[in-house]
């Protein structure tokens, strides 16, 4: 039987918001396998289980630089939400978003090696660590270059969203910004993840199996909950959050305007925040609930 740790407990009420009970006896049926408790928690908890699942638990900002057909989307870490807003860590942010821009360069190891200003990438971070006295670093990052145009769009720094396209440049604004109020994870719904599917499909079934139905009904209920699914996180299908009586692919037509790909940082995301002794809290209810 594997063990069930405080600390795993603590991540998945982290993740999901639910109780502590309900995340050790998830992990308990689960074997330990975390993505397999949040399933079982998402059957028995439903939309609570997912709650946090887009909670920024890391502070930065994502920049964007965007010059012609050529431009880049970076994400850059800080501690807190305080330093996240110094003028010398933005100045330092847009100069790197603009530098992997022009210089292109090929991974994490490669952009640190570049020069900015009299430095490299990696001097000039250090010196801003022991000005500002946090520690600052850059996650991720990325390019684009080729025949599309590119639209940006930044959700006060905590949200950056470039979008490639052919047309108007208004609706491809427009796209830029549902996307980051949306948050699809792919354009149609032929491009959403395999993973992604068998998850809601596993959750749908467990579902449908509860309700008692014949057989053939808990099919149709199944390929209906996955068919919602896929219409709910492409952007094509989505409904445009500027009209709602069309979709994001209707109104692109309307406007002539053809998106070939989106990217989309959202500061932080799956980075888990060090919160106040939150283990012992959860060891602590551990130990009640065993000593009943």
């Amino acid at each position: 039987m594997s063990v069930i740790t405080a600390s795993m407990v603590a991540e998945l009420r982290a993740k999901t918001d639910a109780p502590m009970m309900e995340c050790k006896r998830a992990l308990t049926e689960a074997a330990g396998d975390p993505a397999k408790a949040e399933e079982i928690l998402r059957v028995k908890l439903g939309s609570k289980a997912s709650k946090a699942s887009s909670r920024v638990t890391a502070d930065g900002v994502v920049m964007s630089f965007i010059d012609g057909t050529t431009g880049a989307l970076v994400e850059i870490n800080c501690e807190t939400d305080f330093v996240s807003k110094n003028d010398d860590f933005l100045a330092f942010s847009k100069a790197v978003a603009e530098l992997i821009a022009k210089q292109n360069p090929a991974d994490l190891a490669a952009l640190s090696s570049l020069e900015i200003g009299a430095a490299t990438v990696e001097v000039t971070r250090a010196a801003l660590i022991g000005k500002i006295g946090e520690n600052i670093t850059i996650r991720r990052f990325k390019r684009f270059s080729g025949a599309n145009k590119l639209a940006s769009y930044l959700h006060g720094a905590r949200i950056g969203v470039i979008v490639e396209y052919t047309g108007d440049d208004v609706a491809a604004k427009d796209v830029a910004m549902h996307v980051a109020a949306m948050k699809p994870v792919s354009l149609s719904s032929a491009d959403v993840p395999a993973a992604l599917i068998e998850t809601e499909r596993n959750v749908a079934s467990a579902k449908a199996a509860e309700s008692g139905k014949p057989a053939d009904i808990v099919t149709k209920m199944v390929e209906g909950a996955v068919q919602k699914y896929l219409k709910e996180v492409s952007l094509f299908n989505q409904t445009f959050v500027k009209n709602d009586k069309q979709t994001v692919e209707q109104m692109l037509k309307a406007a002539n305007t053809t998106v070939t790909g989106f990217t989309m940082f959202t500061v932080g995301e799956g980075i888990e925040k060090k919160q106040d002794d939150f283990a012992a809290e959860v060891a602590a209810t551990m130990a009640a609930a065993k000593g009943q």
